[in-house]
């Protein structure tokens, strides 16, 4: 089983799954889940700052340059917010191994899902949904 969840919803996800009410082995799969999540939102935020550091330069002491303001102080900013766009359209790819077990249980919590959602939550829900729906396990024919 293969999961993708995109990186501009990652801390999202992990919100919105911290959120739900769990017991027993959906507890422990969702913990396993959010941990894996919560290691690869620190590479995503580590890599946008070396990003942020290519656009605006460092100080002294290696972090990125601000302006007067305390904001980052972006030389093309057109240029830097294509690249973090370009940069969060990218997936973060959970599958197989040991992770079978855990991604079958959090497909089985998505699909089951039935408290009412709205606004931003609907939004990371159907990320999640279509995430866990178009996955497929190994042997399985993919059903359109």
């Amino acid at each position: 089983m293969q999961v993708k969840i995109q990186y501009k919803y990652v801390i999202e996800v992990i919100n919105f799954l911290s959120d739900i009410s769990l017991k027993g082995k959906q507890s422990i799969h969702r913990t396993r889940f959010i941990k894996l999540l919560s290691e690869k939102l620190k590479q995503i935020s580590e890599e946008e700052l070396e990003l942020v550091k290519e656009f605006a330069g460092v100080d002294d002491e290696g972090n990125p340059k601000k302006n007067k303001e305390g904001h980052f102080a972006i030389e093309n900013a057109n240029e830097f917010l294509k690249q973090q766009k370009e940069y969060f359209q990218e997936y973060y790819i959970i599958e197989g191994g040991d992770a079978h077990g855990m991604l079958k249980t959090m497909k089985e919590i998505i699909e089951n899902y039935d408290q009412e959602v709205s606004g931003k939550d609907a939004e990371v829900f159907e990320h999640l949904f279509t995430a866990f729906e178009s996955s497929n396990e190994k042997g399985e024919e993919v059903k359109c």
